[in-house]
C-alpha cells in the first residue's frame, strides 16, 4: 500500500502486525464520529490489552505487537480504529527506522497488505494504519503520519487525558517498572492514560501568543499572527462545508500596478506534490478546489483572487494544502502594501480567520498559510508569511512542502 490508498476488507476479522528493526510500542484507539475516543477504556496498549472489539498482543522473541479488530464486535458508535506505534527507547527517531505494517486474516493468517510509511526523520511516534468503516463496509487505509511528540501527542490528539508524572528532583524522569506480563526488563511506559471528565468543550481563548496559540472558531472571527494556528472546529465538529480563501494587496506608494497570482498546493502525507491550482488551472482534485481566476493589477477594494476549498469533497490521501502568493512580473513584496489572506465560510460569506502581513522582504514570493489534516477530523490553518524567491507556483513547491 502507498500512503492515503485503501482496501475493503473481506473478512471480520483483522489483525494488524507492526513490526520494526527495534522495539515498538503499538497501540490501539477506537474513535467516534468526531475523531476522539469516549474515555480511556478505548485506548488498547499493552497496560490496556483489550477495549470494545480490539485486543493487543506483545510480541515474543523479538516479533512485532500486534492489534485485532473483531469488526462484528465494535460498537456501532465507532467509526475507526487507528493502529499507532510510538519508539521504546528514550529520545529514539524513526530516522533510518522503517517500521512495517501487516494486515492479515486474524483467523486464517492470509496477508491482505503490507504497508511501509516512506520518508520519516524527526518522527517519535507513528499513526500507521485505520481500519474504518464506509457505508457500512468495513476498509482498511495506510497512513503513516508522524508525531513528533511521542505516544502522548497521539494519546492527547485523540481525546486521551494523559495524566502528568509528578516533578522529578532529578533532571531526567525515574523509570517505571513495566508489569510483569509488559515488555522486556527496562521498557519505560507513557504514563496511564485516564478518561477525560466529562465537561462541555473549553472556550477559545481570546487571545494566544504569537507562535504558540492555537484556537478554534467558537468566538467568532480570529485575527492570526505569524506562526499561529487555529483549529478549523465549530461547536465541538471539525469544519466540513466549502470554504474560500481571499487573497488581497494594494500597490504600495507611488507603486505602478502590481500583477501578483494566488495558488494553492495540495500535498500528501509524505509532503509530495498532488496538485496545484492557479490562475494557468483552475479547478483540480475534480473540482475540490477552485480559483477565482487571475487578478492583474490589485486595483480595488475586496479580495483581488479567491479559491474556494470544498473540505468534504477533497480526496483522503490530500493531507496538506500551502496558499502563495507570487509575483510573476518580478516586482519585490516591497512594492506591496496591505497583503492578507481571510478565510470565509463559502455559504454565507462569514470571515472566518484573518492574516494581514505586516512586514515586507524584497523577494518575489510569499507562502501566506497552510493547512495541515489532523487524524482526528479537523484542518488546523496556520498563519505562514514567509518569503521564498519564486515567481511561479512552480518554484513553491520544495518550500512549501518543506514547511508542512
Amino acid at each position: 500500500m502507498t500512503p492515503g490508498s485503501n482496501l475493503p476488507l473481506s473478512v471480520a476479522r483483522v489483525a494488524v502486525d507492526v513490526t520494526a528493526p527495534v522495539r515498538l510500542d503499538v497501540s490501539g484507539l477506537l474513535l467516534t464520529a468526531n475523531g476522539k475516543v469516549r474515555s480511556d477504556d478505548d485506548f488498547v496498549f499493552y497496560n490496556q490489552p483489550a477495549g470494545s472489539g480490539v485486543t493487543h498482543r506483545t510480541g515474543a522473541g523479538g516479533a512485532g505487537d500486534t492489534i485485532t479488530v473483531d469488526t462484528a464486535a465494535v460498537p456501532g458508535d465507532i467509526e475507526k480504529i487507528v493502529v499507532t506505534a510510538s519508539l521504546d527507547a528514550p529520545g529514539a527517531t524513526f530516522s533510518g527506522t522503517e517500521p512495517t505494517a501487516t494486515v492479515r486474516g486474524a483467523d486464517d493468517g492470509a496477508v491482505i497488505a503490507t504497508f511501509t510509511p516512506p520518508q520519516l526523520g524527526a518522527e517519535t511516534a507513528l499513526v500507521v494504519v485505520e481500519v474504518y468503516r464506509r457505508n457500512g463496509a468495513w476498509k482498511v487505509r495506510a497512513v503513516g503520519q508522524g508525531y513528533a511528540n511521542g505516544l502522548a501527542g497521539i494519546a492527547t490528539d485523540f481525546g486521551v487525558s494523559v495524566e502528568e508524572p509528578a516533578a522529578p528532583a532529578a533532571p531526567a524522569p525515574a523509570a517505571v517498572q513495566a508489569p510483569p506480563a509488559g515488555p522486556p526488563a527496562g521498557f519505560q511506559p507513557p504514563p496511564m492514560p485516564t478518561a477525560p471528565p466529562p465537561a462541555p468543550p473549553a472556550a477559545a481563548p481570546a487571545a494566544a501568543a504569537p507562535g504558540t496559540g492555537k484556537i478554534n472558531l467558537d468566538k467568532g472571527r480570529v485575527n492570526l499572527q505569524k506562526n499561529q494556528t487555529v483549529s478549523l472546529v465549530k461547536g465541538g465538529r471539525p469544519l466540513q462545508s466549502s470554504v474560500k480563501m481571499g487573497l488581497g494587496w494594494e500597490p504600495a506608494f507611488r507603486s505602478k500596478d502590481i500583477d501578483l497570482d494566488a495558488s494553492v498546493i495540495a500535498f500528501g502525507v509524505d509532503r509530495k506534490k498532488i496538485d496545484a491550482c492557479f490562475f494557468g488551472k483552475l479547478s483540480i482534485l475534480n473540482g475540490a478546489i477552485q480559483h477565482s481566476g487571475d487578478n492583474l493589477t490589485g486595483e480595488g477594494g475586496g479580495d483581488d483572487e479567491t479559491i474556494t476549498v470544498h473540505l468534504g469533497g477533497l480526496p483522503p490521501e490530500v493531507t496538506g494544502l500551502v496558499f502563495t502568493v507570487n509575483s510573476f512580473s518580478g516586482q519585490k513584496f516591497t512594492d506591496v502594501a496591505k497583503a492578507y489572506c481571510r478565510l470565509l465560510d463559502a455559504g454565507t460569506g462569514e470571515e472566518l480567520v484573518r492574516f494581514d502581513l505586516t512586514h515586507s522582504e524584497p523577494r518575489t514570493g510569499v507562502m501566506m498559510a497552510k493547512f495541515i489534516k489532523q487524524f482526528s477530523g479537523e484542518w488546523e490553518m496556520t498563519a505562514m508569511g514567509e518569503y521564498v524567491d519564486s515567481r511561479t507556483v512552480r518554484g513553491m513547491v520544495k518550500p512549501a512542502g518543506k514547511a508542512l
